[in-house]
């Protein structure tokens, strides 16, 4: 299997006492080295399945996956949640720092990366605060700071900025993409905004109703660096804003018209 994350046939089922459920029914796809990748599909697909799977959160049922490794001494993934991603009882600072402390890694250097990225997501200036005392969007920075400090092969975000109001939302996505423009990390990010999935996305994955498959893929070639504006006035995006759309559509009605 080539590519920075390579998924062949995979199929997830959950076994209950009244029968089972397919959640994800042979999903293959390659993301390379560097890519940015967005999943949409309406709510019940199996996205977060998928996610927690390239975590080693849950296991496939059938096939298999391999995210290739350039350093031994990096974890594989970290992953950002939508919420309750933050440990309660550590500032902020031990926060972003707890990956880099969990790895042993010299003290002068966890010093020096937890600094980077407390400046980078603007978080400087509330190290020592807990949790509890921060807003939501100020947790999900934690979040982000936390997981790139700790220098993933991949990053996986599970939607972390859906409970956000859009001016946070807005921000967030800004740096995110300025510090993912330094990394160059390979991110696999699910999202139910199509606007988010345009703005930040270099492929837009299109996932079906449950059982989840991978029914077609769509580039955003636009350049970058994207602004929101660009993607409202834009006429390529707008046209590939109304194909996102009109597959959530059909994906939604025939869910419906399955459990009708």
């Amino acid at each position: 299997m080539k590519g920075k994350i390579a998924i062949e046939h995979l199929t997830k089922a959950f076994y209950k006492k009244q029968g089972s459920v397919t959640a994800l029914d042979d999903i293959s796809m390659t993301i390379n080295e560097g890519e940015f990748v967005c999943i949409v599909g309406p709510s019940g697909c199996g996205k977060t399945t998928l996610l927690r799977i390239l975590a080693g959160l849950e296991q496939p049922s059938v096939g298999e996956f391999n995210i290739a490794t350039d350093h031994e001494d990096r974890p594989l993934q970290s992953m950002v949640f939508q919420e309750r991603g933050v440990i309660p009882w550590l500032t902020v600072e031990e926060n972003v720092a707890f990956g880099l402390k969990m790895r042993r890694l010299p003290k002068k250097l966890i010093e020096e990366r937890t600094k980077y990225y407390l400046e980078k997501t603007g978080l400087e200036k509330f190290s020592k605060l807990y949790p509890r005392e921060l807003s939501g969007g100020m947790k999900q920075r934690v979040s982000i700071a936390r997981a790139f400090a700790n220098d993933p092969e991949i990053l996986l975000m599970d939607e972390p900025f859906a409970a956000l109001d859009e001016q946070n939302k807005f921000i967030l996505q800004e740096e995110l993409l300025s510090i993912w423009s330094e990394t160059k990390k390979t991110v696999l990010f699910i999202t139910h905004s199509i606007d988010e999935a345009l703005l930040l996305s270099d492929r837009i994955l299109l996932m079906s109703s449950q059982p989840g498959k991978i029914i077609k893929e769509i580039k955003v070639t636009t350049p970058r660096p994207r602004t929101i504006e660009d993607i409202r006035k834009d006429p390529d995006m707008a046209q590939q804003f109304i194909e996102v759309w009109k597959h959530l559509q059909r994906e939604v009605q025939q869910s419906r018209e399955q459990k009708a």
